[in-house]
């Protein structure tokens, strides 16, 4: 029940110990003001690293050609390897727990692209129709490029909203699909149009028929990469799936299967959970010390009510004297230890929130920062952690005061 008496004692006490009050409370608000700031700083951070692994599923392998460094069996270092087709299938055909493949060849002839009188130069990326899972791109328009056109080897193509833009002015925009655009001179037809969560330079990119590029521009049934997702895999499965590729390609392309140069291998789960577990530990640093300098403003509650105890010792003896209970002097004391907490603290978080906001709109586009914010989870937890502070800094002193007698009270000076 409501004890209006109780709240007007406590307002007029510290109405008294005005400036007292204020600056207790600052190191309360300075701590959550604080813990904010670090965690949505943090989450900034981890927001701009999970961006940089938007652009690609993030159970993907990238199995790319390289040059050996060690000799082996007769063979010298300095020697570079080259996959084909065969690799492709190989891999596709005798490795367990592929989920998607693709191959994927680079293009560094002329990157040149045109339509009518627009021109631009954009990256051209040959490969598989799965490659479409692995980018994650999301189709606008139309479709990806699919296994007849491999099998047909189809002059087709899909491109971003970027290329599209760039080449498709006015009327011709809303008609991109079923156009003919030009890529190094040769004619392709674009059959769709996809947006890229990716980086800019994830999202220039044009999509062909790795087969029809081999035919078209290449002569030859080389590729340079071959890209893979694990499904549901364990990290352990993934890691021996792996060592059976390095095994796979060592024994058949003649290099030593420790020399990590001959063949790159990317994988992005393990990159990505490593990265995870490195915020994890960032953000149960940044806690321990916010907690710390919480703590830190707690002490000085406990000990401004030690003190405002001390003060009212013979008050709070008139007061047992004439029959208060120890309840209501214990929750007097920790009523007014918890507003004097939670009012500094919601000061300090609101203070961190807004700082936040403001960083939020006036920081300039950075990668490896985006959206900065304290999330809901915080702001509840800071709220428990406020509650339980307040509780805490007035117990020792609350029960101090219950346990004052009269009789030594009326005699205190």
């Amino acid at each position: 029940m409501f004890d209006l008496d109780k709240w007007h004692e406590i307002f007029s006490t510290i109405k008294k110990n005005r400036l007292r009050t204020i600056l207790t409370g600052f190191s309360v608000a300075w701590g959550i003001f604080m813990l904010i700031i670090l965690l949505g700083s943090g989450r900034g951070l981890e927001n701009g690293v999970k961006n940089q692994f938007k652009g690609s599923v993030n159970n993907g392998i990238w199995i790319s050609a390289g040059r050996t460094t060690i000799p082996y069996q007769g063979y010298k270092p300095g020697r570079d390897i080259k996959f084909t087709n065969e690799d492709y299938e190989r891999v596709k055909a005798t490795i367990d727990g592929i989920d998607v493949i693709s191959a994927r060849s680079w293009i560094n002839i002329n990157n040149t692209i045109s339509y009518k009188n627009e021109y631009g130069n954009f990256t051209i990326s040959p490969c598989h129709p799965d490659y479409a899972i692995i980018k994650n791109v999301k189709l606008e328009e139309g479709r990806f490029i699919n296994d007849m056109d491999l099998q047909k080897y189809r002059k087709v193509v899909a491109i971003s909203t970027i290329v599209r833009d760039a080449l498709f002015k006015n009327g011709d925009k809303k008609k991109a699909v079923g156009k003919y655009i030009k890529i190094s001179s040769v004619p392709f037809k674009v059959v769709g149009v996809f947006s890229d969560e990716g980086p800019e330079d994830e999202q220039r990119r044009v999509y062909i028929p790795i087969y029809t590029a081999q035919r078209v521009f290449f002569g030859s049934n080389e590729i340079n990469q071959i890209s893979l997702t694990t499904g549901d895999q364990t990290l352990e499965e993934v890691d021996a799936m792996v060592e059976e590729i390095r095994k796979q390609f060592s024994s058949i392309h003649k290099f030593d299967v420790e020399d990590q140069r001959a063949i790159s291998v990317w994988n992005k789960g393990q990159e990505f959970k490593r990265t995870m577990d490195l915020f994890a530990g960032i953000r149960l640093f940044v806690w321990i010390v916010g907690i710390g300098t919480i703590i830190a403003g707690i002490v000085g509650v406990s000990n401004i009510m030690i003190i405002v105890v001390k003060e009212r010792t013979k008050e709070i003896g008139i007061r047992k004297a004439i029959g208060a209970t120890p309840y209501s002097i214990v929750s007097t004391i920790i009523a007014e230890s918890i507003l004097i907490t939670s009012f500094a603290g919601y000061f300090g978080l609101i203070l961190g929130v807004g700082l936040l906001e403001l960083i939020s709109k006036a920081l300039p586009p950075i990668d490896f920062f985006v959206n900065p914010e304290a999330d809901l989870r915080v702001a509840i937890s800071a709220t428990i952690l406020l509650i339980a502070s307040g509780t805490f800094a007035g117990f020792f002193p609350a029960v101090k005061a219950a346990g004052i007698k009269p009789v030594e009270a009326l005699r205190d000076e």
